[in-house]
């Protein structure tokens, strides 16, 4: 999976286990959870719109995974990890659409976000001379 893929992973989430009414509309009021402005590049905004949906929630795995990400994709991995881990311990489980299509679990996403961070795959690819742009004057 890209990264730009992961990082746009969250648009949906359904509950898996019985919620009060307040967590249930929680978990699904962040419409696509910042994933467009991620997706964009524009992680200062998402982190701000994620940053405020995790205070009104702190409990909600969904905006803890993208944020996660975000912080992952400005280079704060300790945050990053911490939210990841924050998802991966939430009492509520969560089914997850992806960009790619795929439904997952959001322990099993949590898990799968903190590997990736292991491995370095949040970082910036460096550019390769078919993607640089130059001036020929």
């Amino acid at each position: 999976m890209s990264v730009t893929a992961f990082a746009i992973a969250l648009f949906v989430a359904t509950p898996l286990a019985d919620a009060p009414e307040a967590q249930l509309q929680s978990a699904t009021s962040g419409g696509d959870l910042a994933a467009q402005t991620l997706a964009a590049g524009r992680e200062d905004e998402a982190l701000a719109v994620l940053q405020r949906a995790s205070a009104a929630d702190p409990h909600d795995p969904a905006v803890l995974i993208n944020l996660g990400i975000a912080y992952a994709h400005k280079g704060d991995d300790a945050k990053a990890r911490a939210a990841f881990e924050a998802a991966l311990t939430c009492h509520e489980v969560v089914e997850l659409d992806t960009a790619d299509g795929t439904a997952t679990d959001s322990r099993r996403l949590a898990r799968k976000a903190i590997r990736m961070l292991e491995r370095g795959d949040f970082r910036a690819e460096p550019a390769r001379g078919e993607q640089l742009t130059y001036n020929n004057k």
